[in-house]
């Protein structure tokens, strides 16, 4: 456990370390909040695969793959599919130079779409932010059970988080991903090979398992593979968090290179990290892990990298790099909604003559707050897979069609994407609510949120735009030109 000790703490003090040192390069509310618009197409790959790749792919994602296999890549391919649409967005997002989603939603619709853009954001980005919690203080109770309680291991990461996101903002968060990328994407390359090693070689591991674990579809239906690829493929699309790093790329070059990277990185990481877990159900199908499977990636380096030195450095290091992405994407996942509330409350409506310095400490308390918010849905949460599935399903139905309505669509119109960003989040939040269970016939209400929510959220896009005014010149000119800073034109 010693070594275990040391890595994670060298990798904390790595981390504490790149945040101080972009601390004296914040000064400005955009240093702070887009790390002055300064980021290349390197550090920009590893911030965006790093947010991306967190626990819901590293416990959600392992614990699909642990029961069912390779069909858990679906959750990943929706992804996949986003990023080839990204690669068009990417430059048009630089060109338009904000801040946050919000900032968009009102520039091309109005202050309703703004204020509704901000609170699905902080029921998503603050359940993501949660389950990174879970993740954290599953391993650290993992490799100190008798010291550290699951829970405990929550307050700890929550502290680190909080403390990581609250110095330097997104410069901070961006270059700690830098050492967070490398780490896990060797190590996690390096560790599927000898674990299958270990569990006899590639032909017993397939020999060992269903054959269901080997084909496309699995044990699923069509229907329930598209509920995985869905909400992971929309959230993406709209992900604030992506375009926050896109308003923070040195140029619109950069930015589209930036995607090109983040697609091969991410598909080379969610496959790997399925492999390993499938891996893993050969390895260990019985014991604890068989009941929190979600921990089979962390329980497959504590307990399959076991033996010579190496082979335990190997696992701890693994335990390391699964432990930073954690962390890495609670960062970026607690930073982004901290953004909506300095940016798109505290300076739009109640101190838009605040100075640097006060929007600096007000970011820094929001990042507080939300962090112990975050903290507290961590304390009441079971399953990290349903978990994310509802916060992927919230971003999914109420943002990503207004969002690229805004540059895809030029009849959409405020009363559109207000009536879809509320359709979208009040049926997410309620669907799995009894009222519906005994109101809506069981075929409906046992199917995932993400097509009700979905289709509601479309309908009332399309329907009440072609039903109202088409929107001003004015409003559509930043997106077909791509000026930069048109909040005025919102205003």
């Amino acid at each position: 456990m010693n070594l275990y000790a040391i890595v994670l703490a060298v990798i904390v003090l790595t981390l504490l370390i790149v945040s101080v040192a972009r601390l004296g390069k914040v000064k400005t509310k955009a240093d702070y909040l887009v790390a002055g618009r300064s980021l290349p197409a390197f550090v920009l790959v590893f911030t965006l695969l790093s947010s991306w790749i967190g626990s819901g792919s590293l416990l959600g994602g392992a614990e699909n793959a642990y029961k069912h296999g390779f069909v858990a890549l679906w959750q990943g391919g929706g992804g996949w599919a986003g990023l080839l649409l990204i690669y068009f967005i990417a430059p048009r997002a630089r060109k338009f130079a904000q801040f946050t989603i919000p900032d968009l939603l009102e520039a091309r619709y109005n202050q309703a779409a703004r204020v509704l853009g901000v609170i699905a954001i902080l029921f998503t980005y603050t359940a993501i932010t949660s389950y990174q919690l879970i993740g954290g203080g599953d391993i650290l109770h993992l490799i100190f059970p008798t010291v550290i309680s699951a829970d405990l291991g929550k307050y700890i990461l929550a502290g680190f988080v909080i403390v990581f996101t609250a110095i330097a903002g997104m410069g901070s968060v961006a270059y700690m991903d830098v050492a967070i990328g490398l780490l896990a994407t060797f190590t996690l390359l390096i560790a599927f090979p000898v674990l299958a090693h270990q569990a006899g070689g590639w032909a017993n591991v397939v020999k060992t398992l269903p054959a269901s674990h080997f084909q496309p579809l699995g044990d699923l239906t069509l229907i329930q593979a598209m509920e995985l690829f869905l909400p992971t493929c929309l959230l993406l699309l709209g992900n604030q968090s992506m375009y926050q790093k896109f308003f923070s790329a040195k140029s619109e070059k950069a930015a589209s290179r930036a995607v090109v990277g983040w697609l091969i990185g991410t598909v080379i990481l969610e496959t790997i990290i399925v492999a390993i877990a499938v891996v893993g159900s050969a390895l260990f199908p019985n014991g604890e892990v068989h009941d929190r499977p979600r921990e089979i990636l962390a329980y497959a380096g504590l307990h399959g990298l076991t033996g010579s030195a190496p082979l335990r450095l190997l696992g701890a290091l693994m335990m390391g790099a699964i432990f930073a992405k954690i962390i890495s994407t609670a960062n970026n996942y607690l930073f982004s909604p901290a953004t909506n509330l300095v940016n798109d409350v505290f300076v739009r409506y109640l101190r838009p003559d605040a100075s640097n310095k006060r929007i600096l400490i007000v970011s820094r308390l929001m990042v507080v707050l939300l962090g112990l918010w975050a903290l507290y849905q961590s304390l009441h949460t079971e399953s990290v897979l349903k978990k994310s599935l509802y916060a992927y399903t919230i971003y999914s139905a109420a943002l990503t069609p207004v969002i690229l309505a805004a540059f895809f669509w030029k009849r959409a119109t405020a009363a559109g994407a207000v009536a879809s960003i509320a359709a979208g989040t009040v049926i997410t939040i309620f669907w799995d609510t009894p009222f519906i269970h005994h109101n809506v016939p069981a075929i409906v209400s046992d199917r995932d949120a993400i097509f009700p929510a979905l289709l509601a959220s479309l309908v009332c896009l399309f329907v009440v735009s072609l039903l109202t005014k088409a929107p001003s010149a004015g409003q559509l000119q930043p997106f077909a030109e791509g000026v930069e800073n048109p909040a005025s034109f919102a205003r």
